[in-house]
């Protein structure tokens, strides 16, 4: 018995998930269907490749080994014979199991785990028992690991996986038994062969390219692959001349990246020599010009400024790179491409992020730090940013990425820079914002004077960020002035508006309040004596974060300039080298002072502050600091 046909039944509630995505914006909507259409065209592309590719015979031989140009760790043999295999900052305790068999420590330990450029390691203890390891974890890997689907095939851990074999070859291959080393060989064309087809799968920026540099490295190593590599050399050539600024700066703004990047290129363009074959000349461009801007962004003490994604700097790494400049060419003050002054006198070093943020697809590790700067004497910092911490914590990773951990101006300690999730479907979320940026270098008497200003805060303030700068002829003052101009017309707020410009110290500089209200005393390790001193805001000293250290997040102090504003407002400050004999006023009664804790020493700033009538408060409980998360928010949605 057949039932009657029901009534219509009402139009269902919107649930929540619906309301959602109604209220995305138009665009939004637009460029996520866009992504999804080019993922789907990617994938059915990589599917006909693939097919036509796998068919390709196994290479009979490998033609060479690249270098590898990263410098080794051996104490990693020492902690895998103790059973615990630590990568990324995280340590796995493998109880004699295998690591590709192990629980996943964290998606950083696990790309670098499928990367293999830990060979490198194994491979600088070369002898018997650690080739027999190595082989082993390779074995473990073709029969274990390539299982794997979260993370083994990502293309840019395949093109590093690439990268480090073909470099360790020696290691994993040299006496190896005939079937070992046939099941090597068909892995390399299984994985080149994956690779040529997904290369475009790879997120964009650095990943990219690590996975086209793995490719053109198994063409140009495996035996056979004449055809191949003259069209994955091509795409290589085009992502080049895409991500590499004409000055040699990368288009995510990251000198961390570039640093990684010529530490790739270089073994590709060795191996096109070796071959006899000619390079692309964007390959050689970018490799020309990418060495003199790493040392266009290095301070004295050999570290990188700590600018857009840069934490702790591999000075060995470094170092290797800096070497292939053997004319050591110096950019001008200003690289206008990649956004980013450099001013230089006597020993003083003043580095200035003076870009926008990148587009928004190569955004995601960029920071909020628009016209700050750090600066250095000697081989001595002395002004950092706090730089991105070498941890994957994502609370601290965001306070990092935010305006008040730089040195440079915040309105109500709101960041410079808007979070946005336009542009990726995955990954951290880039930031945007501010889209103007001017800047003016000029030399006076010897001295380099720099303007330069950013429209940031105009969306929610109406106001214009004005920065100068100017660094005396022999480097032993630097003369800076802040000011927040109208974007257009008369600006009054009803109420004032604060605002504040942070100078974060490195850690190994001491703070002392100066004899003089707004003024403040720094003392560097080598016991050069250095004063600051402000006009037109309160000085404070307050605690705040180095989280670059290469051992780990370390406390540290920043003076802080707090003002307040209805509109148009002007900041003045000087940095001046003190003469010799001169010592803080605190420090000269005490011979032990400047041994003092940094809890001891804010104690003291604090009762020295109180005791003077006109003096600035410094820092209490419930004051805004880089270290407080909730008060200090990163940029901002």
């Amino acid at each position: 018995m057949q039932n009657s046909s029901p009534e219509p039944a009402a139009a269902p509630e919107p649930s929540a998930w619906s309301r959602l995505g109604a209220s995305l914006a138009a665009r939004e909507k637009v460029e996520r269907a866009l992504l999804v259409v080019d993922r789907a065209r990617v994938q059915m592309l990589a599917y006909v490749r693939r097919s036509q590719l796998l068919a390709r015979a196994a290479p009979d031989e490998l033609l060479m080994a690249p270098p590898d140009l990263r410098v080794p760790d051996p104490s990693f043999v020492d902690e895998l014979r103790f059973g615990n295999f630590g990568l990324a900052g995280e340590i796995a305790d493998l109880a004699g199991r295998s690591p590709f068999t192990h629980a996943v420590v964290s998606a950083a330990w696990a790309r670098e785990l499928h990367g293999f450029g830990w060979l490198r390691h194994l491979d600088a203890v070369r002898a018997e028992d650690t080739e027999r390891l190595a082989r082993r974890l390779l074995a473990d890997w073709l029969q274990e690991g390539s299982r794997d689907k979260s993370f083994a095939w990502a293309p840019e851990t395949t093109g590093r996986r690439l990268m480090s074999w073909l470099s360790h070859s020696q290691l994993l291959l040299d006496g190896a038994d005939p079937r070992f080393y046939a099941a090597v060989l068909r892995s390399f064309e299984r994985q080149a062969s994956y690779l040529s087809a997904a290369w475009q799968d790879a997120p964009q920026g650095h990943d990219r390219l690590v996975a086209l540099i793995g490719l053109v490295l198994a063409d140009l190593c495996l035996a056979g692959h004449e055809r191949p590599l003259k069209r994955s050399q091509k795409l290589l050539a085009a992502e080049i001349e895409r991500q590499i600024f004409a000055d040699g700066g990368h288009i995510g703004r990251n000198p961390q990246t570039s640093v990684e990047l010529v530490l790739d290129l270089l073994p590709v363009r060795q191996c096109f020599l070796v071959r006899g074959l000619t390079p692309a000349s964007a390959l050689l461009r970018a490799l020309a010009a990418m060495v003199p801007m790493l040392r266009h962004l290095r301070l004295g003490d050999g570290s990188l400024a700590r600018f857009n994604g840069v934490g702790p700097t591999d000075r060995d790494a470094l170092a290797t790179v800096l070497a292939y400049d053997k004319n050591q060419t110096a950019l001008p003050p200003l690289a206008p491409a990649s956004g980013y002054a450099r001013l230089e006198r006597g020993p003083s070093i003043v580095v200035v992020d003076v870009g926008p943020p990148p587009p928004l697809s190569f955004a995601h590790s960029a920071h909020a730090g628009c016209l700050a700067f750090e600066a250095s004497v000697g081989s001595e910092p002395l002004f950092v940013n706090n730089g991105a911490p070498a941890s994957s914590d994502p609370g601290r990773r965001a306070s990092a990425r935010a305006t008040a951990s730089h040195n440079t101006l915040c309105i109500k300690e709101q960041s410079s820079s808007q979070l946005s999730r336009r542009g990726s479907l995955r990954g951290a979320l880039a930031i945007e914002h501010p889209d103007h940026v001017s800047v003016r270098i000029a030399e006076a008497a010897g001295a380099l004077e720099l303007e330069a200003s950013h429209d940031g805060y105009v969306g929610r303030w109406g106001l214009v960020h004005a920065r100068s700068l100017s660094l005396a002829a022999d480097g032993t003052k630097l003369s800076g002035s802040e000011a927040l101009l109208p974007a257009k017309g008369v600006l009054r707020f009803a109420w004032d508006v604060p605002f504040a410009v942070h100078f974060h110290v490195h850690p190994d500089v001491e703070v002392w309040p100066g004899r003089e209200p707004d003024t403040a005393d720094l003392v560097l390790k080598s016991g050069a004596h250095w004063r600051l001193s402000a006009q037109g805001a309160q000085l404070t000293i307050e605690t705040s974060m180095h989280s670059a250290g290469a051992l780990g997040p370390l406390p540290a102090q920043q003076l802080v300039l707090r003002a307040a504003c209805h509109g148009e407002a002007k900041v003045s400050w000087q940095l001046e080298r003190m003469p010799p004999g001169c010592r803080p006023q605190h420090a000269a009664s005490d011979a032990t002072a400047l041994a003092r804790s940094l809890a001891e020493r804010l104690a003291l700033a604090a009762t020295a502050v109180n005791a003077t009538p006109d003096g600035p408060a410094t820092a209490g409980p419930d004051q805004r600091g880089p270290d407080n998360p909730e008060a200090q928010p990163g940029p901002q949605e």
